[in-house]
């Protein structure tokens, strides 16, 4: 029998011509074997049965997890008004239910669907429109990161809480998870006082950003070439994102939302549309990219689903309110709809074709805005950018055009 051809440390080609990726790449090594819509729906049902495991812990009497919380109900069963006691994570099968309902809204969504990525998945694309879409995506990359911190940042002592004396308590937990996201994108983590860091290894930690660069090593394309002037489009999906996270027109369960669900849930599936379609195009022409190159792509597909969990498990704590899922749908369509405006200008100036956006798809009606806090929010952050830091900047500055669709 002959024996599978190897083509640098991403995959293998087996006799017949089927491409599998090797152990570490992708946890579906026959990801170059399916379409973008197989590829979705494997993620979606994956991520569903991750999250049916974390809320079988829950819901056992010996695991930690279990125990954590039912110590914290029994402090909040003795204190008359304390809310805690009532949250869905109690209910049998309410949390299960809340993410399914929420899962299905958020992927979805058409933005998991653009044609950036089922084409650039196709492998149809050349070395240079790899290398534009590369510096203009690298400029979400860098951004995403500080929503995290916006975040974080909204947690006080002040804040109003119904957990009576567990509000401190509550409260430090959502701040860990959010915490230990910050902490994984900047590459820094936990230290004991014998090992912690000299202010040299500190400062080389193994950021995102810096693994992002090693894609920019496998193009060529030298570091002074690689920090380019934002796209509108991508511009608009940082602002969003940042005001999201962190303005207080927008509650705490919506900031929760955009940096968890609305960041998160899509990472793996979209990433995977990417890396598969980099790493095809790469074996066709004989490219020599390898994990390290891609491995930002990688590391996104293997560990935000555990990102995702713990956030939606989090923003559960803070789901109180009445209306707190339609917050967290308004919040995730908000997103999603800035990210589908940031991926079609991507496509139009990768490619140099007609995209669609999302006033152009008919999206529907439960995924359009029902408020416009987000519109003048946009509008007066584009007022403050630095106009060299994006694409006709000064025009941008006074643009009112908004990549939205209103009830």
């Amino acid at each position: 029998m002959t024996p599978a051809a190897t083509f640098s440390d991403l995959l293998v080609e087996m006799p017949d011509g089927t491409l599998l990726l090797n152990e570490g790449v992708h946890p579906m090594p026959n990801l170059l074997a399916m379409d973008a819509e197989e590829v979705l729906k494997a993620f979606k049902s994956s991520q569903q049965r991750d999250f049916s495991i974390v809320i079988d812990q829950l819901e056992a009497p010996d695991n930690p997890l279990n125990r954590l919380l039912n110590e914290l109900r029994a402090i909040a069963e003795k204190e008359p008004g304390n809310r805690f006691q009532d949250l869905e994570l109690f209910q049998p099968n309410a949390l299960r239910t809340l993410f399914i309902e929420l899962h299905e809204h958020v992927m979805d969504h058409p933005v998991w669907r653009h044609p950036f990525f089922v084409r650039v998945f196709k492998g149809d694309f050349d070395e240079a429109q790899l290398a534009l879409f590369a510096k203009h995506y690298f400029n979400q990359i860098k951004n995403t990161r500080q929503c995290v911190a916006l975040a974080l940042g909204r947690f006080s002592g002040v804040m109003p809480l119904p957990y009576g004396c567990l509000n401190e308590r509550v409260s430090e937990l959502g701040q860990i998870v959010l915490a230990q996201l910050l902490a994984d994108e900047y590459g820094v983590g936990t230290h004991s006082i014998e090992d912690y860091p000299d202010l040299h290894r500190l400062l080389s930690s193994t950021t995102h950003i810096g693994l992002y660069r090693n894609v920019f090593d496998g193009l060529g394309i030298p570091f002074e070439q690689q920090d380019v002037a934002m796209l509108p489009g991508v511009a608009d999906n940082v602002l969003t994102q940042r005001l999201l996270a962190g303005d207080p027109r927008f509650t705490l369960v919506e900031s929760l939302a955009s940096v968890g669900l609305g960041m998160e849930w899509g990472v793996p599936e979209f990433f995977s549309l990417l890396l598969g379609g980099m790493i095809r195009w790469a074996h066709k022409n004989g490219k020599p990219l390898t994990q390290r190159h891609l491995i930002v792509f990688i590391a996104h597909v293997q560990y935000d689903v555990l990102h995702a969990i713990s956030v939606m498990l989090v923003t559960s704590f803070f789901n109180h309110e009445r209306d707190g899922v339609r917050q967290i749908k308004q919040a995730t369509n908000t997103l999603m709809s800035a990210r589908y405006g940031m991926m079609s200008d991507i496509y139009r100036h990768v490619f140099a074709e007609p995209c669609p956006g999302i006033h152009d798809i008919g999206l529907a009606e439960h995924y359009r805005l029902s408020d416009r806090r987000i519109a003048d929010a946009l509008i007066q952050a584009r007022r403050q950018i630095a106009p060299e830091r994006v694409v006709n900047g000064n025009e941008y500055r006074q643009s009112e055009k908004l990549p939205f669709v209103f009830s």
